[in-house]
């Protein structure tokens, strides 16, 4: 889709220094522009690209003055860089505008269907599913029966909604999440074999929760698994039966979280993090990467490692881990002195 210049002026309330009449279908990076594509400036290392590059457009401040001569037009703004990402979110509306049912698809006669659908091709809706007004849901997707979708939800190609989940306004779910399948639960038997114990419970996922691609989000034995308001997850993360995630709670890329475990409000978990279940995370806690949580956490805690400690403690134990072999040769040459003093 193409759009002037002129219009992208007008959207960002910008001031247009060359042709206000060239056209542009991508964006793309300041240092590979091309021909038809607009970009931006913000980060003054950047600045010598202004002169270089094929760019058609290019979105400055509105301080910025070329020193040089330069082919690209400018969109002159307060910010360059709100005003890009501003952009970005209207592009990706535009790119995902998508309304109609298509078919093959199924609606159950029983389900609930709100204004302005998009239902993709081969995707399923069982029976007593309430979707709200302009919710999304992209080819392949399986929506099972009493599912609740709340409004403007968008779901996109092959994730699994299973029966009972709640989803609420302005959610993202992307594709190959999975949301509701049986908890990790097995009770051993006198023989020693496991027997599966019945998950009956359900996923509730409040407003402006984004989850990201194959992500699992386990129903819990009884009650609810609950992802509160506001919560960001990466891709490829475990949250297990009866997780509690606190609002406004970001967490990365291949985390675990046991069943049970209650997470706080606002805090930061990094990537490939173990926590082990039925603890209690406070809030404003940040987890650095790669740690292993196998205790509660106060608010405000900051730790790293595995086991997991102090953060602090761990940047200084680190400095002499890392002279460990030094140490060691150190002390073994204290220990012959010693030696030869005693004789």
């Amino acid at each position: 889709m193409k759009f002037k210049i002129s219009q992208i002026a007008e959207i960002l309330e910008g001031e247009i220094l060359g042709d206000e009449n060239v056209e542009v279908d991508k964006l793309s990076k300041i240092e590979e522009g091309e021909e038809g594509s607009l970009t931006f400036l913000s980060n003054p290392k950047y600045t010598s690209f202004i002169y270089s590059t094929k760019a058609t457009a290019t979105i400055v401040n509105k301080e910025f003055e070329p020193e040089k001569e330069i082919s690209t037009t400018l969109i002159k703004v307060e910010d360059s860089y709100k005003a890009f990402s501003k952009l970005l979110e209207f592009y990706n509306e535009v790119k995902n505008n998508k309304s109609g049912i298509e078919e093959p698809s199924f609606i159950s006669d029983s389900a609930k269907i709100g204004e302005n659908l998009y239902l993709g091709s081969f995707s399923y809706i069982g029976n007593n599913v309430k979707i709200g007004d302009n919710v999304k849901i992209y080819p392949s997707v399986y929506i099972g029966d009493n599912v609740k979708i709340k409004n403007n939800t968008t779901i996109f190609s092959g994730a699994k909604i299973y029966s009972e989940t709640e989803l609420g306004n302005n959610c993202v779910v992307n594709s190959g999440a999975i949301i509701g399948a049986d908890g990790f639960g097995f009770a051993p038997n006198e023989k020693g074999e496991f027997s599966k114990v019945p998950q009956i419970g359900n996923v509730i996922i409040e407003d402006n929760v984004d989850i990201g691609a194959a992500t699992t989000i386990d129903r819990a034995t009884l009650g609810s698994t609950i992802i509160r308001k506001g919560v960001k997850l990466d891709n490829q993360i475990q949250v297990a039966h009866n997780v509690e995630i606190g609002s406004h709670t970001v967490i990365a890329a291949q985390t675990g979280i046991a069943g049970s475990t209650k997470i706080g409000e606002h805090c930061m978990i990094g990537g490939q993090v173990g926590i082990v279940g039925h603890l209690t995370i406070g809030n404003n806690v940040r987890i650095q990467a790669q740690a292993g949580i196998a205790r509660n956490l106060k608010d405000n805690d900051v730790v790293q490692g595995t086991p997991a400690f102090g953060y602090s403690d761990f940047s200084k134990s680190y400095v002499y881990f890392k002279r460990l072999p030094d140490l060691v040769s150190q002390i073994n040459d204290l220990q012959n002195e010693l030696k030869a003093l005693k004789k």
